[in-house]
């Protein structure tokens, strides 16, 4: 087991926000966790959201990119895992239902712990990708670092980034003028953000009663706004 050192810090001791990034040894790494972090069939699959009312039994919602059917078929004859659902495919993402009884499971047993520990929150999505696992983490600065000590043998937790919890006035779509919200929006409903686009900025443009180069400024300086303020969150910018 090696686990990050969290420093002390000048702004607020109390408060931490993590992004970890963990490692699994290759000889005790759960069939289910390489099945979703390290097959070659899903490129990258996020735990978006969970149920956690009991301890014996937990629903876990996943999204997958790629194709999910192998995870499906074989990690029900995992060790802890009940039943596996999916949804139909869309765009290349399929939603996951995972039924599982977490404490039969030692990684993700880890996670419950963490999860229901006093003075921590593990914010989703929790990402598995290139036999890795990343989360972001805010909590008390010491119920973190025993959190992160009390990993399982095997479990290597790397601290990738300690930063700032946003305000709520940081939301990107706030910091938008109103003529560029109106762009993104219009350009949104025009399917300009699909694969393969169904729009132009000439379509937007008319629906706003504006030049071309105008409605393509609108959505540039947008798109610039709202991917700053998603980096900005761990400090990348400063």
């Amino acid at each position: 087991m090696h686990v990050g050192f969290i420093p002390p810090s000048s702004e607020r001791p109390d408060m931490k926000h993590l992004q970890v990034t963990v490692h699994v040894d290759g000889e005790q790494a759960p069939e289910f966790f390489e099945l979703l972090a390290d097959s070659s069939a899903i490129t990258e699959a996020r735990l978006i959201d969970w149920s956690m009312t009991a301890a014996e039994q937990s629903t876990i919602l996943y999204t997958v990119e790629g194709d999910p059917t192998p995870f499906a078929e074989r990690a029900v004859d995992t060790p802890g895992i009940e039943s596996v659902d999916l949804s139909e495919t869309t765009a290349g993402q399929t939603y996951v239902l995972v039924v599982m009884r977490p404490l039969e499971t030692p990684l993700f047993a880890a996670i419950h712990r963490a999860s229901s520990q006093p003075g921590i929150v593990v914010r989703k999505p929790i990402v598995y990708r290139d036999g890795t696992m990343t989360a972001r983490v805010v909590g008390d600065a010491a119920a973190l670092q025993y959190a992160l000590e009390a990993a399982p043998d095997g479990v290597d937790v790397q601290i990738d980034e300690i930063g700032r919890l946003q305000r709520q006035s940081d939301d990107p779509v706030a910091r938008l003028s109103d003529r560029q919200r109106e762009a993104v929006a219009v350009a949104l409903e025009l399917g300009y953000y699909t694969q393969p686009r169904g729009t132009t900025h000439e379509d937007i443009a008319a629906e706003l009663d504006c030049a071309p180069p105008t409605a393509s400024d609108h959505l540039q300086k947008a798109e610039a706004t709202i991917v700053r303020a998603v980096m900005d969150e761990f400090g990348i910018n400063a």
